[in-house]
């Protein structure tokens, strides 16, 4: 019996998720017809020929073949963040193996959900942004997030668990689907989620030791990084031209959307929230005590512990996210004030991001 099935018995996951009301909400967003087809000739047209030569088929490319089994580390335990924390050395043998396979899912179910909501962002780009190329480039950016939905969702029923989506990834998504304007919708995807999501792909890649998770990670990786470059090549000038009033409404929706991720506990570089119910299961079904488990975490924060990533991997907010929104111009003097007024460092160093978009992982 593997350390998934140890503790909750799962049958092979239904992906039909049930919708409840929340799920179902009007999008306020123009729809944008132009009727000037010609190609721009800039970053944007060698995004969307570079999208077209590098698109891939996980049929063909993946080797489907590889047995998963779960009970056995998907990721190596050096690297990962919770084996660090002494509280941890503590936990018998068969705690600590169910939740390294627990929490693993529930880290995978997140790139399941997060795909789909990249999806349904990169769709309503598609409509909205009144550049013809780049409603070219948005469409490959919705082929590629339908097939990163596809990959995952593959993964996930081999290790046949699929946790719910977490609660501030879902309300961070919804933000950016609810937004009135594109430039909007692109800060939330394409600098936000896509930073973080690029950032945990890249960590991912370095710790597992699965060759099937391996394989995908790095082609989803690829995707990516494209992903995160047609935020800047596209917005970079928009936003130098529009009036500073409109420029400020942009830099606080990517401030609201930051303090999201800063409130859930996000920001740690994890995927998993100190007050998400999904995590909460994992602790559960690892029959590790809640409290216990957070008082460790946070002497191991005491001690550093939390902050210190092994070589290659990447902190995503630090590294990727915030020099993709200082880059573009949305971390004006006034937005400045209110990251400092809640305790959330700026960063604007942007040479991870930018060795991130040549589509490999950090070589640091």
């Amino acid at each position: 019996m593997s350390a998934l099935e140890l503790q909750t018995p799962q049958p092979k996951p239904d992906w039909q998720v049930t919708m409840n009301q929340d799920d179902l909400y009007q999008n306020p967003m123009n729809i944008a017809w132009t009727f000037k087809y010609i190609m721009s000739g800039d970053k944007i047209e060698d995004l969307y020929r570079r999208a077209k030569q590098n698109q891939w088929d996980a049929d063909e490319l993946l080797p489907w073949d590889t047995v998963v089994d779960p009970s056995k580390p998907l990721i190596n335990d050096r690297s990962d963040m919770y084996h660090r924390m002494p509280f941890f050395s503590k936990l018998s043998k068969s705690q600590r193996e169910t939740f390294t396979a627990h929490s693993t899912a529930q880290l995978l179910s997140q790139f399941l959900h997060g795909e789909q909501g990249a999806l349904m962002t990169a769709a309503c780009v598609t409509h909205s942004v009144p550049d013809a190329t780049a409603k070219l480039y948005a469409a490959t950016q919705t082929m590629d997030e339908a097939r990163h939905v596809e990959v995952y969702a593959r993964y996930c029923d081999k290790i046949a668990i699929v946790y719910p989506m977490s609660l501030w990834l879902k309300a961070l998504i919804d933000a950016t689907l609810k937004s009135d304007r594109y430039e909007k919708v692109m800060i939330g995807m394409n600098m936000i989620v896509e930073g973080l999501a690029l950032g945990a792909f890249n960590n991912m890649y370095r710790t597992t030791q699965c060759e099937l998770l391996k394989k995908l990670t790095f082609n989803v990786m690829r995707d990516e990084s494209r992903h995160v470059s047609f935020g800047h090549a596209y917005l970079g000038p928009v936003i130098a031209k529009l009036p500073e009033d409109e420029v400020e409404d942009l830099a606080d929706f990517a401030f609201q959307a930051v303090s999201i991720l800063a409130n859930s506990g996000g920001t740690a570089g994890t995927i998993a929230s100190r007050i998400d119910p999904g995590f909460m299961q994992v602790l559960v079904n690892s029959n590790i005590d809640p409290e216990d488990f957070f008082k460790g975490l946070e002497q191991a924060e005491a001690q550093g512990l939390a902050q210190e990533l092994p070589p290659g991997q990447i902190h995503s907010v630090k590294d990727l996210m915030m020099p993709a929104l200082a880059r573009v111009g949305l971390l004006t003097p006034t937005v400045r004030k209110k990251y400092e007024e809640v305790g959330i460092p700026v960063y604007d160093d942007p040479r991870v991001l930018e060795a991130m978009e040549g589509g490999h992982p950090a070589a640091a």
